[in-house]
């Protein structure tokens, strides 16, 4: 990874979110890179990351931006080596009631970000996607599935002058906007109960270090059309409650517009042509397939026929014990 990294200019879209934080902070303590570029459109953010990361002391540059603007992005692009996409819309009640503006962002974004690197000769682009994008039940779901599509046909668009990737995966321990942050909110100021959407709910759950692991390892090892999928553990919501505070009543609130109770990192149906890989699973694509891919991948062992990859049947399980310690480590 050092070799792949060094004197290597790389972009973080969406960078000031927590992926970004997390992100800058592994890549630029441990890599000796020649610039990391954060490209957002919140200048407030920027500033305060700014403080955290200044470039007098760190060769990290802050470009204001918006990946709806192409113009900007190709502008932003000269020069880079890699992209990491990570700026979308998230919030899923917030887009099922502005879905056009989902649209511009995680869907006419993704097509910007892929037609700034053809143009500026970015090397690799790696894009990141959620459980949600599988058998999407919500919009934020629907765009993110289409954005993975862009990405994945993109290797061909490009004529393999760049290699696009994704990885997927699930909910990410105390990023902004997640239910931890607002247990604790509720904890500190003595609420006495938390709501829970449902009771039997499960999710998968993945640290930001995992997060930045599984992205850099994509940026490693990626040939171009790959779906990066890691192995994480699930929990079930009442459990993480649990965790924050025992005492505390638990209050069903019922299910939000597009929620699922269960979540898939992969479906039946791509699990045809799924591989296990060092201790993660690939999807790989169907088409524009190249002989130094097929040659790569072959070695690797297929997933079982029907095989599914879902959050209330996956092997692996946090105990309530093991999410306390997570939730020790963010305050």
């Amino acid at each position: 990874m050092e070799d792949l990294l060094k004197n290597k200019v790389i972009l973080v879209t969406g960078g000031t979110g927590s992926f970004g934080n997390k992100f800058a902070d592994v890549v630029l303590k441990k890599y000796n890179l020649k610039k990391l570029i954060i490209f957002s459109r919140d200048e407030y953010k920027q500033s305060e990351m700014a403080k955290i990361f200044p470039p007098a002391q760190y060769p990290v540059r802050y470009f204001l931006g918006d990946v709806r603007d192409k113009d900007r992005l190709r502008r932003a692009f000269e020069g880079v080596d890699y992209v990491i996409h990570a700026a979308a819309l998230k919030q899923v009640p917030a887009l099922e009631y502005n879905p056009t503006e989902a649209i511009k962002t995680n869907v006419d974004g993704a097509d910007n970000i892929v037609d700034a690197a053809i143009d500026a000769g970015v090397k690799k682009v790696v894009a990141l996607s959620t459980d949600k994008a599988v058998n999407p039940a919500n919009l934020y779901g629907a765009t993110k599935l289409v954005a993975e599509k862009i990405f994945i046909s993109a290797n061909a668009y490009a004529g393999g002058r760049v290699k696009f990737s994704v990885v997927r995966y699930g909910n990410v321990v105390g990023s902004r906007g997640s239910i931890i942050p607002l247990y604790l909110d509720l904890k500190q100021k003595n609420a006495g109960e938390f709501p829970v959407t449902d009771e039997g709910m499960t999710r998968f759950w993945i640290t930001l270090d995992q997060g930045v692991d599984l992205v850099l390892k994509a940026l490693n090892v990626s040939l171009g059309g790959e779906i990066f999928i890691p192995k994480i553990p699930s929990m079930r919501v009442v459990d993480l409650a649990k965790a924050v505070d025992p005492t505390y009543k638990l209050h069903s609130i019922g299910i939000r517009p597009g929620e699922k109770m269960h979540e898939s990192l992969v479906s039946e149906d791509e699990s045809r042509t799924t591989r296990v890989v060092d201790g993660a699973y690939v999807i790989l694509p169907c088409f524009n397939v190249t002989k130094e891919f097929e040659s790569e991948y072959k070695k690797y062992p297929a997933v079982p026929k029907g095989f599914t990859y879902r959050s209330d049947t996956n092997e692996a399980w946090l105990t309530v014990k093991d999410l306390a310690d997570m939730i020790k480590g963010l305050q």
